[in-house]
């Protein structure tokens, strides 16, 4: 390891039918998958840099059959994975506790099964998080949570999601705090603890530009890519500055969407930069990924999360949250 500052990279890999249930499409009852076309190319872009990073994987997808093939190239491959619930619901929030204790414990039956890993850390599905899912990681022994995302652009791109979805208005009421609400949008962009009963709890945010709190994981900046490169890749280069100016080391979240372009999921099009080719995308991640690099050592969340805890002070927060 070298003397530079770490940057943790992981990526939730939500699949084909985690996206079209939480929209309100028909169809994803059927669970259809990208992971033969998606994990692959992911997993070869990976190699090529000699990066080890962080999967988020949800428990549904570990326990079809189907899907274990890929997933277990992911262990194989020596990536650490995480827990991103069983059902991959955005309400979890208002799940109680013993329903959280059931959901997360079968995420991480199957995902062992699927895998040979048990999870030590947990990403909320839809960035949903709550005081009692923070209770439910201290008692089920988790070193990690990696949900929180401080971003002030959460309404704008709920209500665009919104707006270009099936959903009915008790569908989007029960959906009213994906992406995270203005209370998660104040948050820190520098890790800090819990304070829950029992011990503290690490929480890992996913960083978004210090001071201005707009999102730089690589769905946003493909999306600006659209319509300018240049002007995207200036965009991810002066967050990565940001970040160096005001000692953050970041944790940077991918996306399979990031990997998949024009062809590759028409159920999917509604995305924003899902227009764009496949290759044209990677080339922007590469990019952007070459500047993280060039400035921080990338590890998984496990490894940065170790890290932390080896230091000195971390802040402590109350767990207020406003749903």
């Amino acid at each position: 390891m070298s003397e530079k500052s770490l940057t943790s990279l992981s990526l939730d890999l939500d699949n084909k039918w985690s996206y079209m249930k939480t929209h309100g499409d028909a169809g994803w009852e059927s669970y259809p998958s990208y992971f033969d076309l998606v994990v692959p190319r992911i997993l070869e872009f990976l190699d090529r840099r000699n990066f080890k990073i962080s999967f988020f994987v949800v428990g549904r997808d570990a326990a079809l059959e189907s899907n274990q093939g890929p997933l277990k190239d992911i262990a194989n491959a020596g990536h650490e994975i995480g827990n991103h619930s069983f059902n991959h619901e955005p309400w979890l929030h208002l799940y109680d506790k013993q329903k959280l204790h059931e959901e997360l414990e079968q995420a991480e039956q199957a995902i062992k099964l699927a895998t040979g890993q048990q999870t030590t850390g947990f990403r909320g599905p839809g960035f949903s998080l709550s005081k009692s899912t923070l209770e439910v990681l201290v008692e089920r022994g988790y070193s990690y949570d990696a949900t929180v995302f401080p971003n002030l652009l959460n309404p704008l791109a709920r209500a665009y999601f919104f707006a270009t979805s099936n959903l009915t208005a008790e569908e989007k009421e029960q959906r009213k705090a994906l992406f995270g609400t203005w209370k998660d949008a104040l948050r820190s962009v520098k890790p800090f603890r819990w304070e829950t009963p029992g011990r503290q709890l690490l929480e890992i945010p996913v960083t978004t530009m210090p001071l201005f709190k707009t999102p730089v994981h690589l769905s946003y900046v493909l999306y600006l890519s659209k319509y300018s490169r240049s002007l995207a890749l200036l965009y991810f280069h002066t967050a990565v500055a940001m970040c160096r100016l005001t000692g953050t080391e970041p944790s940077v979240l991918l996306h399979p969407l990031d990997f998949l372009g024009r062809g590759d999921a028409e159920e999917l099009k509604f995305f924003p930069a899902m227009d764009i080719a496949a290759k044209r995308k990677i080339d922007v991640v590469d990019s952007c990924l070459k500047v993280l690099a060039k400035h921080f050592d990338v590890v998984t969340m496990r490894e940065h999360a170790s890290n932390i805890d080896a230091r000195d002070r971390t802040p402590v927060v109350e767990p207020r949250f406003s749903v």
